[in-house]
């Protein structure tokens, strides 16, 4: 009894440990449109405090989408964080799409909460209907089935019956539906005020809220004495 009692005092000493190193997330990067959304969500979880660790996979579909919008060519896999941030960041591992043996492909591996964005329809698909022939699949499947917290950014217009089908049955298993949508109500200026407000209310549905998000107080004016 003493043994067992000091095993589980050990176990529940680890698991103390690993909550307060903060939050474990997986970034999901496809092929649909919005390459920028993806560069701003590692941004923001790599400068977050909270974040102790980013999985990073990128289809190879999202590979594309970098290269066409981003100009960053596929090369080194373990650069890919420098090329989309400026800088390394010890917390960002860069994981292949074809590693479905990966540590989050695994629901014994802890991992808080999983980004796929842009979300494309097929990976919606592929996470709707549990075909996991991929990492992102996967680890998406995972995170359903150990009921963590999935948001899907989904990327395309119009929806067909078939993609609006594929969102329910996705919500329905848990998934976050957060198609992307830029808001208007804080009078943005640039691109980056569109991706940054979408992006920080994609990362409040994670539980981590950032402090540059507009947040709405019922009038314009109000809002940006809030903020001051």
């Amino acid at each position: 009894m003493t043994c067992f009692s000091t095993a589980a005092k050990l176990v529940f000493s680890a698991h103390n440990m690993s909550e307060s190193k903060g939050q474990i997330v997986t970034l999901g990067v496809t092929g649909a449109s919005g390459a920028l959304l993806a560069q701003k969500a590692l941004q923001l979880l790599a400068e977050d405090v909270r974040v102790a660790k980013i999985h990073l996979v990128v289809t190879e579909t999202g590979q594309r989408l970098l290269a066409e919008e981003l100009n960053i060519a596929s090369g080194d896999s373990k650069q890919l964080p420098v090329r989309l941030l400026g800088k390394p960041y010890a917390k960002v591992e860069v994981i292949p799409n074809k590693d479905v043996g990966a540590s989050i492909a695994s629901g014994s591996y802890e991992v808080d909460s999983m980004i796929v964005i842009p979300c494309s329809m097929g990976s919606l698909s592929a996470i709707a209907n549990g075909s996991c022939d991929d990492l992102v699949s996967r680890a998406a499947d995972v995170i359903l089935k150990e009921s963590r917290k999935l948001v899907l950014c989904i990327r395309d217009t119009p929806f067909s019956r078939v993609h609006l089908e594929n969102m329910i049955r996705a919500q329905a298993a848990g998934a976050v539906i957060m198609p992307a949508v830029p808001s208007y109500y804080h009078h943005p200026k640039t691109i980056d005020d569109l991706v940054t407000q979408y992006v920080c209310r994609v990362l409040a549905q994670i539980g981590l809220k950032q402090g540059q998000m507009y947040r709405w107080t019922g009038s314009h004016s109000e809002a940006k004495k809030a903020e001051a």
